[in-house]
């Protein structure tokens, strides 16, 4: 049964519905709907909104994201491009507000998956670590450490090594732009594997890729939790792309 489907036969929010939609090529990535919010599966090299190296963006997806809403979803935060995973949108103007409040609040608790070119000291720990968005010429933007930046804070747990790699759950406390990836790289001083940016390590040409000659970054959001008051939790979680098999991480998280 597709979204639009279970939503027209158990609708909890006393609204009429449209009658049930063709099948979307997004129907096997919905994770949580309701009348209020949608989580999606979003894959890995799909960026959330357009730019030069971006002209596809999940943004000409949204229309196919209405099932059976009038109105296209709009997006409560954002992953990168390389980043797949639990991606929360609000069905509605007045579950936007609700919803992005909560982000801002640090109501939203979300766990993500990496694997990591190396294998940290430790079994779990905490990064406290503030980040700076700088930019140049040469070298475009990008985030570096840096004391006069924004707080940033990262609980981490080794969960398995494999080959002198390991995968670490990743637990954000605030969510600064590129956040996981700096503090693993500079934190942790071992970069996700693939990262395009923060890694000076192989990008896996011999795996499947975007269309661009690297391989996928291993950074997954594995799920995703937030309570409403009066209303059952929105709460998803993502299966693991095939990329973390091949990397030999398939029965993680």
């Amino acid at each position: 049964m597709s979204p639009a489907s279970r939503l027209q036969a158990g609708n909890t929010d006393g609204r009429a519905m449209a009658m049930p939609e063709a099948k979307s090529m997004w129907d096997d990535r919905v994770l949580f709907i309701d009348g209020e919010a949608l989580v999606i599966d979003k894959p890995a090299g799909l960026a959330v909104h357009p730019g030069p190296k971006t002209p596809i963006s999940l943004e000409a997806h949204l229309a196919r994201l209405r099932f059976g809403f009038h109105r296209p979803p709009t997006l409560v935060h954002r992953l990168d491009r390389d980043t797949s995973g639990c991606l929360l949108l609000a069905r509605n103007p007045k579950s936007h507000k609700r919803l992005q409040r909560a982000f801002e609040d640090g109501l939203v608790a979300k766990t993500y998956l990496a694997v990591l070119d190396g294998d940290p000291a430790g079994a779990e720990g905490e990064i406290d670590m503030p980040l700076l968005k700088i930019s140049s010429a040469e070298a475009g933007w990008r985030v570096v450490p840096d004391p006069a930046g924004k707080s940033a804070v990262t609980r981490w747990r080794k969960l398995a090594v494999h080959d002198g790699r390991a995968a670490i759950l990743l637990m954000p406390e605030t969510g600064r732009t590129h956040q996981l990836r700096v503090h693993a790289a500079s934190g942790l001083g071992i970069p996700i594997a693939g990262d395009p940016v923060y890694s000076d390590g192989p990008v896996y040409r011999d795996r499947p890729d975007y269309g661009d000659g690297r391989g996928p970054m291993l950074l997954h959001a594995l799920s995703l939790r937030l309570e409403r008051e009066g209303k059952t939790a929105v709460e998803a979680r993502a299966p693991l792309p095939a990329s973390f098999a091949a990397a030999g991480f398939g029965d993680v998280g």
